[in-house]
């Protein structure tokens, strides 16, 4: 079964689960310590939890949710969850309980049954509250959790627009300090392990830098994005600073990441990663976000224009884009559209290239070149001019 919560808007109170209860002849819940009476779950917050053992997903999102009922109850919020199994023999139902520090309606395959049919369950994992009519749930309770842990708590439709509204402000932004700290940390890391505030790179163009060490389009655009920091850190003296924002699997690739990089990084144990990549809907990696000195997103999609157009780029901006547009037409208007070089049989045309290597000065050219449509031969426009001047 995909991993998927459940999808409808709104479910029964809590007297539906007693009726079905009763009409079972259940008169009491399981805990690891014994048998716990229905009345203990009355006036709480009520979700019932389908899952099985044998279901991956479920093993998998189980331990997520134990860390978001465990953090509603240190603080204090009135919350049952009541696990319901969709596994074949007791056995197997035991073991999954095992894991789980909430209640379980006994093992009972007529009882599950009703309970699915009650609710609608066609997929697990499925996280259902128990509200009365009035009061819409979110319609994928299990995707708000994994996006937003114990944020998401009440697990209303209420709820959800509030945190997607939380989100868009951020992205928005106007806030650099609100979108990347959190009330137990101001800083950003160095790969020294030495601590910077954020609150000091305030008036900075910010690049948020995704990816991981595992991905190697990451590492070919790293290398270049190192280039491009570089040479910005002296011609703009420090005004442009990198963020990794890490989606390696553990933090020893982390560490790895952070080991050939000069900029600095969300520490790996931290929240604030995921919140980001949900923030900005990170899909695809490597991923440059541009955030202007006034703390405003500016750029969702660096890495093309960086890739383009190397530190030529900076500020990044959609009005740097058409700037560099035209000068580049104006360059390109300036050359020949063929010309014929000496050194070399065929005739050359003009024409854009991203990136290659000029086959006279042996160096790295970009935007204009003059190419041979018969063979893989390029030369830079400078390079054309060299040699036409030599031979005269």
């Amino acid at each position: 079964m995909a991993v998927s919560a459940d999808y409808q808007v709104q479910f029964p109170e809590s007297g539906d689960l007693y009726s079905i209860l009763a009409a079972e002849g259940i008169e009491f819940l399981l805990s690891h310590s014994g048998e716990v009476p229905l009345e203990y779950i009355h006036g709480k917050t009520i979700c019932l939890f389908f899952s099985a053992n044998w279901c991956r997903p479920c093993k998998d999102f189980t331990p997520e949710l134990v860390k978001v009922y465990e953090n509603l109850q240190s603080r204090g919020e009135e919350l049952e969850i009541i696990f319901v199994s969709f596994d074949h023999d007791m056995t197997l139902f035991y073991e999954h309980f095992w894991c789980m520090p909430w209640l379980a309606v006994p093992f009972n395959l007529s009882l599950h049954n009703k309970l699915r049919d009650k609710y609608r369950i066609a997929r697990i994992p499925s996280l259902v509250p128990l509200y009365p009519d009035e009061i819409s749930v979110a319609e994928d309770v299990i995707g708000l959790i994994e996006d937003y842990g114990p944020e998401a708590f009440p697990f209303t439709k209420k709820r959800k627009e509030k945190l997607k509204n939380i989100d868009a402000s951020k992205r928005i932004g106007g806030q650099l300090e609100k979108l990347l700290t959190h009330e137990s940390r101001k800083y950003v890391v160095s790969r020294t392990g030495s601590k910077v505030l954020v609150s000091e790179l305030v008036g900075k163009t910010i690049g948020l830098y995704f990816g991981a060490h595992w991905c190697p389009p990451f590492q070919s655009f790293t290398s270049q994005l190192i280039d491009v920091y570089n040479e910005l850190a002296t011609t703009e003296k420090g005004s442009f600073e990198v963020i990794l924002v890490s989606t390696d699997r553990d933090s020893r690739e982390f560490n790895i990441n952070m080991a050939n990089m000069p900029w600095l990084a969300i520490p790996y144990e931290d929240r604030t990663r995921p919140d980001l990549c949900r923030i900005f809907n990170i899909k695809l990696i490597p991923a440059l976000i541009i955030i202007g000195p006034e703390g405003k997103t500016v750029n969702t999609n660096a890495r093309e224009m960086v890739s383009l157009y190397g530190s030529r780029s900076f500020p990044f901006t959609e009005s740097r884009i058409v700037e560099l547009k035209a000068c580049l037409k104006k360059e390109g208007d300036s050359y020949q559209r063929k010309v014929k070089d000496k050194k070399h049989e065929h005739e050359l045309k003009l024409d854009m290239a991203k990136a290659y290597v000029c086959d006279f000065c042996k160096k790295q050219g970009r935007f204009w070149a003059f190419t041979c449509d018969a063979c893989d031969y390029d030369l830079h426009p400078t390079c054309v001019e060299e040699q036409e001047a030599l031979l005269v």
